[in-house]
């Protein structure tokens, strides 16, 4: 029998519980649910907030089938709110927008990772935000991102903006800027700049271009996220991976002293206590004040 449960007025039908979902951890799926419900709720609620969220499903774990979508599940109660999202094979398009709790859990429910685009629905394409999604090359691990990240704090600084970091809660780092309201294409030429920038400073480490044939070793400095089609993973998103990771934020003396890839890996059982001790590291991101213009002449 499903469970019902009521959340803020809304019945939810949560299935499959005792599920195991990862199973390098015993962790279930009840867990995954009161992962998000308890103690990440009031800060992931945030950051989803107000943007269209694509999904990547793992229902099975991640040793299963996965699959991302951007559409509205089949089954989607009329109470989720739903934003239009105009695409070129789909003008009708329309994609989810999780606004509260109950949102939230119906879509933990499905079991997915949460991913956003770095602008709101009600500006398609006026990107908040800038981001870099550094991606190590094996050997390189996110010790090497650390590194490519401290150099781009400082060319960003120079230009005067603020990054933030976080865990992919794969093998990288997120780099994330507030950015005042501009172009998504804007955006994407001043990040490619900076990651071309970034190649040349760290010839031996840093990479602008995709091939893999140019990976090992070096860590890949993906601006390709600003395009407004693209998605990022949300903060505090569980990831499939074998183990419950989490998109974590981490702070800059963590990224600093980074000398092992086991020392930036946090799980879900992890963040009560960094949210805790820490709060929400990427509050900054939500916060129009700290918003600062793209630079005067990027291309």
């Amino acid at each position: 029998m499903t469970p019902i449960t009521e959340v803020e007025g809304r019945r939810l039908s949560l299935s499959n519980l005792d599920k195991v979902l990862y199973p390098a951890t015993g962790t279930t799926k009840g867990e995954v649910l009161h992962y998000y419900a308890a103690t990440a709720a009031g800060v992931i609620l945030p950051h989803l907030r107000d943007r269209p969220v694509s999904f990547l499903r793992y229902p099975d774990g991640p040793g299963g089938q996965l699959f991302f979508t951007k559409n509205p599940p089949p089954g989607t109660p009329d109470w989720v709110r739903t934003t239009p999202v105009p695409r070129s094979e789909d003008p009708a398009a329309r994609q989810v927008m999780v606004q509260d709790l109950p949102a939230l859990m119906w879509a933990a429910n499905l079991v997915v990772e949460f991913h956003t685009p770095q602008w709101r629905a009600k500006e398609p394409e006026i990107a908040d935000r800038l981001v870099f999604d550094l991606d190590p090359g094996s050997p390189a691990t996110i010790v090497e991102c650390c590194a490519v990240a401290l150099w781009l704090r400082e060319r960003l600084a120079a230009d005067g903006l603020f990054a933030y970091g976080k865990t992919s809660g794969s093998k990288g780092l997120h780099l994330l800027v507030p950015l005042e309201p501009v172009p998504s294409a804007e955006v994407s030429a001043y990040a490619k700049r900076l990651a071309v920038e970034a190649e040349s400073a760290l010839p031996g480490l840093a990479l602008h271009r995709m091939k893999r044939a140019l990976r090992p070793g070096k860590v890949f400095v993906d601006f390709s996220q600003n395009s407004a089609s693209k998605t990022t993973a949300t903060p505090y998103t569980l990831r499939a991976r074998p183990e419950p990771t989490v998109s974590a934020p981490v702070t800059w003396d963590e990224i600093e002293g980074c000398r092992k890839p086991e020392a930036l890996v946090f799980r879900a059982q992890d963040m009560a206590g960094r949210l805790e001790r820490y709060g929400d590291l990427l509050g900054p991101l939500l916060d129009p004040e700290r918003a600062r213009p793209l630079p005067a002449g990027s291309p």
